[in-house]
């Protein structure tokens, strides 16, 4: 398994949040929404990305592809400078600001919002609406904002995604999902190949010959009763050889890095609530719920009981 592609596998978008936003200028729009990660794709017209951490205004022209990582703040304007009309909270609900009238942006029809269909500025906006434990791993790595312009990367998904949001068919959410999920693997990988991403160090050890094919046993049969011996060998060098290493390029010796990725996939499981939690364990490579609850309260400092409700 890729180890970008397996970090999203788990938590998949379901349901995602889906739209075309319309604007004219000048527009502006507070996002507040808390979403763990969104993906925007200007189609037509400008627009500028202010973060509320003090980083500096990010403009995106037609094609362009930026992700916003939350919980954090911004704003969505035809200018820097122009106040928000409106501020997106969490539920997707949209409220006016500053006295701006109640419908000053409203619903256009099917998964379109704003004020006008034809209107001068067009981006396509698809949400993660929970963050899920695997999925923390890589949105620890994110910046809150990353941008990538046409220049950079010419987003192929970008003409399939606007014809399929328009569209009322059986399953169509879900297949807008999985788009959302190729986007979001597609957009990621352009950008970790960028000079500027500083890209974290799992992901960069999968270029080493022994790093990375460890990476990928330890990721593809995670309830294997893996030990440095037996991966080592499958590596095809010593176990000092690959405890060294793996330490050096991921950060981390092999069976912690291991352990993070059992826990994760358990707690994502966890959120789901289809299997028990022995069922869970089993899965993830512990030999019974004692051992994963043990395990899991250790890291994350609640049972796997207790991180369910919280999920649910």
């Amino acid at each position: 398994m890729d180890v970008l592609a397996g970090l999203l596998e788990g938590p998949r978008a379901r349901g995602a949040f889906m739209i075309r936003a319309c604007f004219e200028p000048p527009w502006s729009v507070r996002i507040a929404d808390e979403a763990p990660l969104s993906v925007m794709i200007m189609v037509r017209g400008n627009a500028w990305i202010v973060p509320e951490d003090g980083a500096a205004p990010q403009l995106i022209r037609p094609g362009d592809v930026a992700i916003a990582r939350g919980p954090d703040h911004y704003t969505c304007a035809d200018d820097p400078a122009t106040r928000p009309l409106a501020e997106i909270q969490p539920g997707e609900r949209c409220v006016p600001l500053g006295g701006a009238p109640f419908g000053q942006y409203k619903d256009l029809g099917l998964r379109a919002w704003g004020q006008s269909l034809d209107s001068p500025v067009e981006m396509l906006i698809g949400t993660y609406q929970a963050r899920g434990e695997i999925t923390g791993r890589l949105l620890d790595a994110l910046p809150p904002l990353l941008v990538l312009p046409t220049d950079v990367w010419d987003c192929p998904l970008t003409p399939l995604l606007a014809d399929e949001i328009a569209k009322d068919e059986p399953g169509q959410d879900v297949v807008l999902d999985r788009l959302l999920d190729l986007l979001m693997i597609a957009s990621l990988r352009a950008w970790f190949s960028r000079p500027e991403a500083a890209a974290p160090a799992w992901y960069k050890a999968m270029g080493d010959p022994v790093v990375g094919q460890a990476i990928r046993l330890l990721q593809d049969d995670p309830a294997h009763p893996w030990t440095i011996a037996a991966l080592a060998a499958k590596a095809g060098v010593s176990r000092a050889a690959l405890a060294r290493r793996f330490t050096e390029l991921v950060g981390e010796p092999p069976m912690a890095y291991l352990t993070g990725w059992r826990l994760a996939l358990a707690a994502d499981l966890l959120r789901d609530g289809e299997q028990t939690i022995a069922a869970i364990a089993r899965r993830v490579g512990y030999g019974s719920a004692f051992a994963l609850s043990s395990a899991f309260k250790r890291v994350y400092g609640v049972s796997p009981q207790e991180h369910r409700s919280r999920a649910a």
